[in-house]
């Protein structure tokens, strides 16, 4: 078992608490390791490293911020096996999954931040003044636990490469991954205090990140509730906030599509990361003259999804990622049953001895206004709604609090005018993957910003304009 401590002004510190959380393996249930509990004054003590730390890191220039980030990414290529070892263990993503999903384009997405600030102006002569952008100093990370090494680079990266000093908050659930992230920065040269990475619960560390007075901006990603109670504090000294938050994305199958290919991208989207994604295409829309076609082909590609122990090469299919999310998946299952949805695939899942495991579902006749067609459920369930129209898959599609992704399966130009009409941050057309450099974030409860791209490094500076 691994006992490992916070990273704050360039040393390891056990914390002020003196407290611990365990951090559990979901498919064995048992404790692989530990982490600090931070709290208010752990907040303070990296606040101030990073002020101090800002102090140096402001008189680096853009090429010498950029050479520490590509001796990062080295780093990040050299240690990958080691850390999608640890995803495994406290994700419970299976280990190919791991490997190729969470650590593979680690180094060549830092090379693409260093590369996308050298590319930036940091100050444009304009007609009667000069606008400049200049970073906010600290700015706070607060991360999630489903891609725990991605969503932190996603934010980390930009914000190091605009000239901040960052505090890192990462999930509760999946601590470790950001801590071999933290020994990677510590072997690579960055000024103390430039990194920091606090440990401890979203309510305690988080909140005290949000209202924090010397803390300029805060990003944060996870659930829509959570994303509000941090915008809330935010506000509280006039913060800026950018939000990554949960989503219902809609596929919309047209009639002129493949319907194999449909049905391959959206159950991989689906149940890959045991459903674990944000951005996952959970609702798929079929029109009513496909239905049976497209339930056989449902049928028959959903058997090789095979659910089981995360460390065998052969599964796809891991553990949920805790008790908690277990039960929450399992009461939609159930929601879905109650509601009269037909279920084509899967069971209702009872929890074992071994892991938080639930085999994937799918639900068909499902209606726009059933509870599973309308909630995020962030496990293995995908729901199957038919239309008559594309007109109203459409509707269907965008009847939904949420706008982070979405896609649509059909011939090229139908498929691009369907596209135009969603209103989410991303379309993808016959499972298109999203490129690096593609703006990612949501519409309408999805959040506010974008990430993965040139500009998220917009999102962490200030623009001063200087008239003459």
């Amino acid at each position: 078992m691994e006992d490992l401590k916070m990273y704050i002004g360039g040393k390891w510190t056990p914390g002020h608490s003196g407290e611990r959380i365990e951090v559990e393996n979901p498919a064995t249930k048992e404790i692989i390791g530990t982490v600090p509990r931070g709290n208010e004054e752990d907040v303070d003590a990296a606040a101030e490293a990073a002020k101090e730390g800002y102090q140096v890191w402001k008189t680096y220039s853009v090429r010498e911020r950029t050479r520490c980030l590509r001796r990062l990414a080295d780093d990040l290529d050299r240690h990958a096996e080691e850390i999608a070892d640890t995803i495994t263990r406290e994700l419970g993503a299976p280990v190919s999954m791991a490997k190729d999903w969470h650590v593979a384009a680690a180094g060549s997405e830092t090379r693409c931040f260093a590369d996308w600030a050298e590319m930036l102006s940091y100050e444009e002569q304009k007609d009667g003044y000069i606008l400049r952008r200049e970073p906010f100093g600290i700015v706070a990370a607060v991360t999630p636990w489903n891609f725990p090494l991605d969503q932190a680079l996603l934010k980390v990266l930009p914000a190091l490469a605009a000239g901040n000093c960052v505090i890192l908050k990462p999930s509760q659930l999946t601590p470790m991954t950001v801590c071999r992230l933290a020994e990677c920065i510590d072997r690579c040269g960055f000024p103390a205090g430039v990194f920091n990475l606090v440990t401890g619960k979203g309510a305690e560390v988080g909140n005290a990140l949000a209202g924090h007075p010397d803390i300029r901006m805060i990003s944060f990603t996870g659930s829509t509730s959570a994303g509000r109670e941090v915008a809330r504090r935010a506000l509280s000294n006039i913060k800026k906030c950018t939000l990554e938050l949960g989503g219902k994305s809609a596929g919309i199958v047209l009639n002129s599509a493949d319907f194999s290919l449909a049905a391959d991208v959206m159950l991989e989207d689906c149940f890959m990361n045991t459903g674990q994604i944000c951005n996952a295409m959970t609702r798929m829309l079929v029109p009513a003259s496909g239905k049976e076609e497209m339930e056989k082909l449902l049928v028959e590609k959903a058997a090789k999804f095979k659910v089981g122990d995360p460390m065998d090469k052969n599964t796809v299919v891991g553990p949920l990622v805790s008790k908690k999310a277990f039960e929450s998946v399992k009461r939609y299952i159930e929601t879905g049953v109650r509601e009269k949805a037909r279920m084509l695939v899967g069971e209702i899942p009872q929890e074992c001895e071994n892991g938080y495991y639930v085999k994937p579902v799918i639900f068909t006749d499902v209606t726009s206004q059933m509870t599973i067609a309308r909630e995020e459920i962030f496990g293995p369930v995908l729901s199957v709604i038919f239309y008559d129209t594309v007109e109203e898959a459409i509707r269907i599609a965008n009847d939904s609090s949420y706008g982070l992704c979405g896609g649509v399966f059909g011939e090229e130009k139908e498929a691009l005018n369907a596209a135009r009409l969603m209103e989410t941050g991303v379309v993808r057309i016959n499972g298109a993957e999203i490129p690096s450099g593609a703006p990612f974030g949501g519409y309408k409860e999805s959040g506010i910003g974008r990430e993965n791209c040139i500009q998220s490094i917009d999102e962490f500076m200030e623009v001063k304009s200087i008239v003459i």
